[in-house]
Order: C-alpha cells, then structure tokens, then sequence
C-alpha cells in the first residue's frame, strides 16, 4: 500500500502534502504515519468524506481494511487473540515488530550526513515522499521496507530505529560491532 494511500493533486499539492504530515505528528516515520491514518478513518467508521479531505485513497484504505480483517481471521484460527493490541504511544514495540521483519532491510547516518546501508555498506537516501525526508534532524538508524532506484538509491517507508534492537531481534545477523557508537568508543590507552 505505502505510497499509494495518499494522492497529491498538482493544485491543492501544499494541502495534501500538510495532511500527510499531520499523521507524522508524534514521530515513528512513515509505518506509524500510516497506522495513525488507518486509525483515524477506522474512528470514524470507514467515512469516505473523511478520505477526500485528508488526501487518502479509498480504495487503498479498503484493501488495508480487507487485509487487516483477514488477519484477524486467522489470529482467530490459530487462537491468537487479535484484540490485544499495542496502543498508539506504544510506537516503539511497533517498530521494534517492523524491525524484526525487515532487519536486513538497515542503514545508519554516517559523518557525511548520508545513510550508510549496514551489512553491505552503500549510500542510501531517504525518498523525497517519506515523512522523515521532511525532518531537519534525520534519525541515526533506520528501518526501511525498500530501496528504488531513480537519481539515487532511495529507502521508502522509512522508519526510526534503535541499534540495540538488532542484536536482540537478530543476534545471527548483527554482532554488538555493528551497532556500537564509534563516539563512545574508548580510545585504548598509549604507552608512555
């Protein structure tokens, strides 16, 4: 779904671009973004007009509907109880979840300013539609679910991470090294 949930039209393209970022209010980068905007239409019991005035494609929402019911269909079939839920200030447990999924999927800010992919290092940028692009401070670590080449290698659906998660989630992926701050580093002593 991602990118297809919003549309942009070229005359009104500063109030669409507004409306979307108004989802991003309270961080968690695009996939929070996304799950505020499921959300809000669901609060509002699937209202079409609720759509057209932040910018949102019907039909996307529907499927992401569709999608998330059959879900619960088979939570329902294998006894998993689908109604215990993290709340929405549990943004952290979610995007340790969409971590789990897409560890290998992982760049991290370099000096440069420019993300660094982590196991098979190449410059990496945040595409221009995320919610994260928008940020004058960008987040040290990343999650992303794809990269789409065009100018530039472009992550999308870009989400904040932290570097311990790695090791947690993949210990047979990321050693400690990979994640650990070369700021923090200690220098070793120098002999006198």
């Amino acid at each position: 779904l991602g990118a297809s949930v919003f549309f942009r039209p070229k005359e009104k393209a500063v109030h669409a671009d507004t409306a979307r970022l108004n989802f991003a209010r309270g961080g968690g980068g695009d996939h929070i973004a996304l799950m505020r905007c499921y959300n809000e239409w669901a609060a509002t019991d699937y209202n079409q007009q609720w759509c057209f005035e932040n910018y949102v494609q019907v039909k996307s929402m529907k499927k992401a509907r569709d999608i998330r019911e059959q879900l619960e269909g088979l939570c329902e079939r294998v006894e998993i109880d689908h109604t215990v839920c993290c709340k929405e200030e549990d943004i952290a447990a979610v995007l340790k979840s969409i971590t789990a999924g897409f560890f290998y999927n992982v760049a991290k800010l370099s000096r440069s300013g420019e993300f660094q992919t982590v196991k098979q290092p190449k410059t990496v940028y945040i595409h221009p539609s995320s919610v994260l692009s928008k940020e004058d401070d960008p987040p040290p670590w990343v999650v992303f679910f794809e990269l789409a080449f065009t100018t530039k290698e472009f992550m999308r659906q870009v989400a904040p991470i932290e570097p311990a998660w790695l090791v947690e989630i993949a210990p047979h992926f990321y050693q400690e090294s990979d994640v650990e701050d070369p700021k923090k580093k200690k220098m070793p002593k120098r002999g006198r």
